[in-house]
């Protein structure tokens, strides 16, 4: 079989994080099986259409590396890929399905449905349409709704991730076609464009299961052949009892890529958020998850969103990348993250911040709080170097003469490397008789006045000693 799939938003918005996940499966299946990936945008619906929407889909897939082989910008046989550019398409065979007396024009007035809907709750039984379908209905021509005319009966049918399926007649009904304003219904439209466009295996939200019997009764009064179906459990809000939205804490992909989140560690977070390959493993390159993924390790139950497993993820990406492909590699990655007070400084040394903190970033946004002493000198907090844990049982005056015999001692080294460096704080430590925990604190506190910092001889390197020296006698200046 050529393997042919789809992702088909609605642009209606930002690119929600579970709209994601419903890309990647299909991009994974068609790569794996040197198949086809389509992009088609679903925007029918007007009254929700949202400008700019579809360029943000398109960046969003885009930065994740998932690339549609038709579709906008790339075209394709199968064109046009805006379902509001095929509106006569859809009207062509909705007239099939007239001829053969499957569809009719509806003129019934939405109050009257309305009525319909509140009679059969007073009188608690489910609301079909077609048992109020109306018996004499002018010629379809737009401007009307167009409804299936529905022939209910038992469906039995298979979900590659749900197992065997069975609905019977009374979940079926007339639904609507053709919507006055012209505009197919989703319903009715991705049945033609899917058939239309070749595609093999359909896979959306879980949310449509409910509504498979319709489509099926639509493919068989169409005489299309089924594709295989694939229903994809919701991704669930942390504490998995409900689907995640955005008050759940959940941002759009775009917001966890302007905070610093890489494409990398996303696509690598959401692909195993609900599929794994039976293993342990829990970092996956884009190429091992298209060898390893498979349609049967999809679990059939909803995933619990963890943003603290995505975060830890993203940092063991920032690891990955440094150390396998280098400083340069991840520094490349880094120009819109690092603090305004970098502005002045060169390329080269800020690789060299890197090269010492990035074992400690979350994201790349941690730059902006993390190496803001850097490239300013911090305000000095003497509170803050007091009260520390490791110091606040010491005296000022202890402090400024340790300070001053560390200030000494470092005035006087000769080569300002890391090595050279460690070497004098071990000898501080022998001279002073005091712990690491002291000693060091004293010194990283008094240049960075930061919750914490790389190991100190590096910090003190890449500051530079006229940098070190000048912090250092400030402080003790100022206790």
């Amino acid at each position: 079989m050529n393997i042919v799939t789809r992702f088909a938003p609605s642009p209606t918005g930002y690119i929600h994080i579970g709209n994601v996940r419903s890309a990647i499966y299909p991009y994974l299946l068609a790569r794996q099986n040197h198949g086809t990936m389509i992009l088609r945008i679903e925007d029918t619906d007007r009254a929700r259409y949202v400008e700019g929407a579809t360029e943000l889909i398109e960046d969003t897939l885009e930065w994740l590396g998932l690339n549609w082989d038709e579709g906008p910008i790339v075209g394709g046989d199968h064109g046009p890929y805006f379902q509001s550019e095929r509106q006569e398409i859809y009207h062509e065979w909705a007239r099939k399905l007239i001829a053969s007396g499957r569809a009719y024009a509806d003129p019934t007035p939405s109050e009257k449905i309305e009525e319909y809907r509140k009679q059969c709750s007073e009188q608690k039984i489910p609301f079909l349409y077609r048992n109020f379908r109306p018996t004499d209905t002018p010629e379809w021509q737009p401007g009307l709704p167009l409804r299936f005319k529905a022939e209910p009966k038992d469906y039995d049918w298979h979900d590659e991730v749900m197992g065997d399926m069975h609905a019977g007649p009374e979940v079926q009904d007339d639904i609507i076609l053709i919507k006055k304003d012209g505009f197919p219904t989703y319903n009715f439209a991705h049945i033609v464009d899917d058939a239309l466009m070749g595609v093999t295996h359909v896979m959306r939200g879980v949310e449509y299961l409910s509504s498979t019997p319709n489509y099926l009764a639509l493919y068989e009064a169409l005489n299309l052949e089924r594709p295989k179906l694939v229903s994809l459990p919701h991704i669930l809000a942390p504490q998995g009892n409900k689907k995640l939205g955005k008050r759940d804490g959940a941002k759009s992909v775009t917001e966890y890529r302007d905070d610093g989140v890489l494409a990398e560690a996303m696509l690598n977070y959401l692909a195993c958020l609900g599929w794994n390959d039976g293993t342990e493993q829990e970092i996956y390159t884009k190429d091992e998850l298209i060898k390893n993924f498979s349609l049967d390790r999809i679990q059939s139950s909803g995933a619990r969103y963890d943003e603290t497993k995505l975060l830890w993820l993203n940092g063991q990406w920032l690891r990955r990348i440094f150390d396998e492909q280098g400083a340069e590699a991840l520094y490349a990655r880094t120009t819109d993250f690092w603090p305004a007070s970098a502005a002045s400084y060169d390329d080269d040394y800020k690789v060299k911040v890197l090269s010492i903190i990035y074992d400690r970033l979350k994201t790349l946004s941690d730059l902006r709080t993390m190496t803001d002493y850097f490239f300013t000198d911090p305000e000095i907090d003497l509170d803050m170097l007091i009260n520390n844990k490791f110091l606040k049982k010491i005296s000022e005056s202890s402090l400024e003469d340790l300070l001053k015999t560390a200030i000494q001692k470092l005035t006087d080294l000769r080569n300002w490397q890391a090595d050279d460096l460690q070497a004098a704080l071990n000898e501080l430590l022998a001279e002073t008789g005091k712990k690491p925990a002291e000693l060091f604190s004293l010194i990283r506190i008094s240049l960075s006045f930061a919750p914490f910092s790389p190991a100190l001889n590096l910090t003190m390197d890449v500051l530079g000693r006229e940098t070190t020296l000048a912090r250092l006698n400030a402080v003790a200046r100022a206790i």
